[in-house]
């Protein structure tokens, strides 16, 4: 970071007159002016030391090769294939669901893709057990031959409890969305949990207080999280207060209609959101802190139903409208190759535990 190209040729012992003579290359100081952060470059010297090839991936599937030869440049465009299979993985939770997880072939990013997905209903920190099972169905991006990175989700089965989650990835029109098996919206009206990385530190219900040292009646559940750490609006709606309030320090309440609202404390600074604002569901609206009464770095999350607080964890969620008709019949035809995977996974599982 902050590191310019004439710092990398000086580096490497070369004349910026070989740079700016590639630059004459039609498109070649537009290309070289993307190159930022994190990009590689590779260098061919002749004997002399001199300068003969400069390489850099402009994208992905982009390789661009500026030669040098007798202070003459050219350019030579290679296009590189990325291309996306389908894999499948699956296991058992024997230490934890993030490093099981990665033992079955998903990389970090996926996790936290799973994680997005499910959010709505589990809290994959304190919900998932030894013992649950999870499959999982996405894309793999290789390029010649080399992995690069997991793609989409495409489907996910997590059972946990007894219960059964799903999920399946489909287009409705033009946005890519996850449905359940049987075409119910995940994406709830509300979220149960908004934040990403959080711990559940404190539950809904009388506990002592660990301020005030005395049984108090907890009308919220508790995230602790590191200073920071954004929050997320959990539905659509209005800023209806933004402020200090007493011992829930720096806190925001939104309004989202028929009675519903949440209320988020502790935070150690607000978003950019003002009173009347109008917010959509997870943009951010403040970040972790312990403003107020706290020992500690978290999120204090209340969900009101017409002025009442409730348990966020148990109440039931609002729920979007379902898919239907042509729509619902095109998904379950979608759906079906991911499910007969997702199954044949599930035996093999069986027989393993036998």
């Amino acid at each position: 970071k902050g590191q310019t190209l004439t710092h990398v040729f000086k580096e490497m012992g070369l004349p910026l007159k070989s740079m700016r003579q590639l630059m004459v290359v039609p498109g070649a100081r537009k290309d070289m002016s993307r190159i930022g952060p994190g990009k590689e470059l590779a260098f061919e010297l002749n004997a002399k030391g001199e300068l003969k090839t400069l390489r850099f991936d402009r994208d992905e599937g982009t390789r661009i090769e500026l030669m040098l030869e007798n202070g003459k440049a050219s350019e030579k465009i290679i296009q590189r294939e990325v291309a996306q299979e389908v894999a499948i993985a699956s296991g058992i939770i024997e230490k934890s669901f993030s490093y099981d997880a990665k033992r079955a072939g998903l990389t970090t990013s996926s996790i936290n893709k799973l994680a997005d997905v499910f959010k709505y209903d589990i809290d994959f920190v304190a919900d998932l057990n030894d013992g649950d099972t999870f499959h999982v169905v996405y894309e793999d991006q290789w390029r010649e031959g080399q992995r690069m990175r997991n793609g989409a989700v495409l489907a996910a089965r997590i059972v946990t409890r007894g219960k059964t989650y799903t999920a399946y990835r489909f287009t409705k029109n033009g946005q890519a969305e996850y449905f359940d098996q049987n075409g119910q919206p995940l994406k709830k009206v509300l979220m149960r949990i908004p934040i990403e990385y959080g711990r559940l530190s404190s539950s809904f219900g009388m506990r002592n207080h660990p301020v005030l040292g005395r049984m108090r009646m907890h009308k919220g559940v508790d995230y602790a999280a590191r200073t920071g750490t954004p929050i997320m609006a959990a539905g659509d709606g209005r800023v209806s207060y933004v402020g200090w309030k007493n011992g829930y320090g720096r806190t925001v309440v939104l309004d989202h209609g028929q009675g519903r609202s949440t209320l988020y404390g502790h935070m150690s600074a607000f978003g950019k959101y003002k009173m009347g604002a109008r917010v959509n569901q997870g943009v951010t609206i403040g970040y972790v802190g312990a403003s107020g009464l706290a020992t500690g770095p978290h999120l204090h999350y209340e969900f009101h139903v017409n002025k009442v607080q409730v348990n966020p964890l148990k109440v039931t969620m609002p729920k979007p409208q379902p898919l239907a008709g042509a729509q619902l019949a095109a998904f379950k035809a979608a759906i079906a190759p991911s499910i007969a995977k997702m199954d044949s996974m599930e035996r093999g599982l069986q027989l393993a535990k036998r």
